[in-house]
């Protein structure tokens, strides 16, 4: 009898030694999800704004060069312009934990560096919203961003001239804003703070889904 004892215990001991080490190796396993469940967000949160800033890093830099290439008689204060917005994005790009990122590999919007096309060859149009006036869509695929600069909502483009209006819609809210381009930049569309600020989503710096139209 004392033996049959001795063994059903060591059974039982094992029994529990066995399930303790499967609870605490499930534990672990949900530990380990939920932290890796937890981190990506923040990262890509991160990460757009980033890239964001990077873009009008690498947008303006590209306009200085561009003015320095071919001067004309106001590039100097354009260029003292466009450094200011440089030594802005830098600031926020420090505040964002982004390490004050260089542009030479930032990703810049592709119609920064694609060759300029005549108004005239824009796609069909779209409906607009808001009840406004239908435009011509224009620069499909760009992506828009802000210059940094102050002022009164506008915009800048190395498509259309100064006086045009562009309608840009941030597909991602389905916000939209019009604007007057006021000088020329190396995007389709970029836009001044005021009205990046009209159709951003909250802590964004670049909208990836975008409508541009040519309104007037």
């Amino acid at each position: 009898m004392s033996r049959k004892k001795t063994l059903s215990r060591k059974k039982k001991l094992a029994l529990l030694a066995g399930a303790a080490a499967l609870a605490g190796g499930t534990a672990a396993v949900l530990a380990g999800t939920s932290q890796a469940a937890q981190s990506p967000p923040a990262d890509r949160a991160s990460s757009v704004v980033c890239t964001g800033l990077a873009t009008a890093l690498g947008n303006n830099e590209q306009f200085i060069a561009g003015q320095r290439a071919d001067p004309d008689a106001q590039s100097a204060a354009r260029i003292t312009n466009r450094e200011a917005v440089i030594a802005q994005i830098r600031r926020q790009q420090a505040a964002s934990g982004c390490g004050g990122e260089a542009s030479a590999g930032a990703a810049v919007d592709p119609a920064a560096s694609a060759p300029a096309s005549a108004p005239g060859t824009a796609a069909p149009a779209s409906p607009g919203g808001g009840g406004r006036a239908t435009g011509d869509v224009v620069c499909a695929g760009s992506t828009v961003t802000l210059s940094g600069e102050g002022g009164a909502p506008a915009a800048s483009s190395n498509q259309f001239p100064v006086g045009t209006e562009l309608r840009v819609t941030n597909l991602d809210n389905n916000k939209s804003t019009t604007v007057t381009v006021t000088s020329p930049s190396g995007s389709c569309a970029l836009l001044n703070n005021a009205a990046f600020e009209q159709v951003r989503e909250p802590g964004k710096f670049l909208i990836r889904r975008a409508r541009i139209e040519r309104v007037g």
